[in-house]
């Protein structure tokens, strides 16, 4: 290994283990406290530097070795939204300053509103408290909640019978499920704990544990990585082998973030997400975490059952056949198939 390649290694090690001291290098900046993907950063420094490094989330953004330019300039188009840290760093001769710069990156487009038609009605078990569904080979899944009421079921989506389901652990409260590589995993509450079952028996087969996330919310995968809401703004990015919490991005709009993340399904390259105690579906961006479209649901809930056990819209799945979404709620007589359109 080269000095040079050593030195670099040595400085990305230190980035990330957050060892380079902000050492107050004087730069002049645009950057507000929020700025907005389609804007660009633009700053210069106001004391002698040789060349310039630049760091956001741990990466190498930027490097100039000849400081031929009065002014650098950053454009944020790839940046992931939400809350954001530039690390600068200048060398002179032997001297190294830096400067941490913290700021909110929102997205640059109103998110579109997209209303629905139904399809087709059908019938719901109307004390299925849903925290997920997933469509798998025309089969239906479900995961019901409640300490010592929780299920996971595969389901004749036509007639809302179940065709198996298994009951959980007591000391668990069930949340959202994926299925990926023959398996349903599928989420608990606040016991730190994912369950992995067999998807032809629904034996249970193993579990794991969160890392870094605070609660077990909802699930999709890309059959790649799965994706997992913990009922803040961030979605967790869990490698589909191990379950391990390998990344994370934030939901943002054009205004702020989206808090809430409930029940999520991997719809042609988005990410769907119910929001916990709102009656629509948000749309979103799994690169960079925009919000790009909701979509209203609201009236729905006027069409189900009226009871004192009824609860919150949660549960999509989209269904690969007829190209189509399934949507229901807790304690919701019926499920709707429903197709989309922009308002």
């Amino acid at each position: 290994m080269t000095l040079k390649i050593f030195q670099n290694f040595l400085l990305l090690f230190l980035i990330n283990c957050g060892n380079v001291e902000n050492s107050n290098l004087d730069i002049t900046t645009n950057l507000k406290n929020k700025m907005k993907i389609d804007e660009t950063f633009v700053f210069s420094i106001n004391e002698a530097s040789d060349s310039i490094k630049i760091f956001n989330r741990g990466g190498l953004i930027y490097n100039n070795k000849n400081r031929d330019k009065k002014s650098i300039e950053i454009n944020f188009k790839n940046f992931r939204l939400g809350k954001n840290n530039l690390k600068v760093i200048s060398y002179h001769k032997s001297n190294i300053k830096s400067k941490n710069i913290d700021f909110i990156l929102l997205n640059d487009k109103t998110p579109e509103i997209y209303n629905y038609k139904i399809i087709n009605t059908y019938p719901h078990k109307i004390n299925a408290y849903t925290q997920g569904l997933e469509f798998n080979n025309g089969y239906l899944y479900e995961s019901t909640g409640k300490y010592g009421k929780s299920k996971l079921k595969k389901v004749n989506f036509k007639t809302g019978d179940s065709y198996e389901e298994v009951s959980v652990s007591n000391n668990y409260f069930a949340e959202g499920i994926t299925i990926i590589d023959n398996k349903i995993i599928q989420l608990t509450w606040r016991e730190n704990t994912g369950l992995i079952y067999n998807l032809q028996t629904l034996d249970l087969i193993g579990d794991f544990k969160y890392n870094k996330s605070k609660e077990g919310w909802g699930l999709c995968n890309d059959r790649n990585k799965i994706f997992k809401s913990d009922g803040t703004e961030n979605i967790w990015i869990l490698d589909s082998k191990t379950y391990d919490e390998i990344d994370n991005f934030q939901v943002y709009t054009n205004k702020g973030k989206v808090n809430g993340l409930n029940e999520l399904e991997w719809v042609n390259g988005k990410i769907y997400a119910n929001r916990y105690g709102f009656n629509g579906v948000a749309i979103i961006n799994p690169n960079n975490g925009a919000v790009e479209g909701v979509i209203d649901l609201s009236s729905l809930i006027e069409k189900v059952q009226k009871h004192d056990n009824l609860d919150v819209l949660n549960g999509i799945a989209y269904n690969n056949v007829t190209k189509t979404l399934f949507v229901t709620g807790k304690m919701w007589n019926k499920i709707f198939e429903i197709e989309i359109f922009k308002k």
